[in-house]
């Protein structure tokens, strides 16, 4: 295929995938149960943070851990107090348990208390070009508490090579403004242009095969060669096209 004919083809795939009916199967579904914006942020932070393995399995396990939470994220977080956290005793998901949870919802409220939330951290460090080094530095301000050393692997850094599939997927939800009522668009201190595909083993195997990715390794060069190539063919929303590899590789095993 010549670039023309790979980006009507993709076009294509994104219009079929970017539809109200992905949300059925996919963990976006999670803060779409949710109208507050705090409430949709850090549900989609959550959700996203264990979104690795089966993906029925990392929508029961969100579900559960909302439930935990009083189905009020951002309540929960600004306002429990410390016996509120035994309330995930017991909770896991693969690598990530109940220590982790519990550190995530005191660095969630430092994050809100001393850094303005979620979007004020990735809107102050991204560059013009790239959410990449917000991402590191939202590690750098998430772990600025006494934490424990294993729950520093839950949160990935670009800038130590690697590809932040996850928290590159949540920047997806909140900052593309999709017009079919999948990913959010809530914040709008972001440019789309900026963000980064999630790259994983099925968008990545799928980008390989298209041509877009000739690196064999899912890691933080792999993500700029895509990101490259994606922004080629659209420079004002690349990320788009996610639907379209992931689409192609899961629902259809291309």
């Amino acid at each position: 295929m010549d670039t023309t004919e790979l980006k009507e083809f993709l076009d294509t795939k994104v219009l079929e995938y970017n539809q109200p009916k992905f949300i059925e199967s996919d963990p976006i579904q999670i803060p779409h149960q949710f109208t507050l914006k705090e409430d949709i942020e850090i549900s989609g932070f959550l959700t996203s943070t264990i979104a690795w393995g089966n993906r029925k399995m990392i929508i029961k396990n969100s579900e559960k851990m909302m439930d935990l939470l009083g189905n009020s994220p951002y309540d929960f977080v600004m306002n429990h107090k410390q016996h509120h956290l035994n309330n995930f005793e017991g909770f896991v998901h693969r690598t990530f348990n109940s220590l982790d949870a519990t550190y995530f919802m005191k660095a969630l409220q430092h994050i809100y208390k001393n850094h303005n939330g979620l979007e004020s951290v990735f809107s102050n460090y991204s560059t013009k070009t790239s959410t990449q080094p917000a991402i590191h530095k939202l590690k750098q301000l998430f772990f600025e508490i006494p934490y424990t050393e294993r729950t520093k692997k839950h949160i990935s850094d670009p800038l130590k090579g690697s590809a932040a599939k996850r928290i590159n997927m949540f920047l997806r939800w909140m900052v593309r403004n999709d017009k079919a009522g999948v990913d959010f668009g809530i914040w709008n201190t972001i440019s789309p242009a900026i963000l980064s595909c999630p790259l994983d083993v099925h968008s990545g195997n799928v980008a390989r095969k298209l041509g877009l990715l000739t690196r064999k390794q899912n890691d933080a060069k792999a993500l700029t060669e895509l990101d490259n190539s994606l922004r080629k063919i659209n420079k004002i929303d690349p990320v788009k096209y996610d639907f379209a590899l992931f689409g192609l590789g899961v629902f259809e095993k291309f």
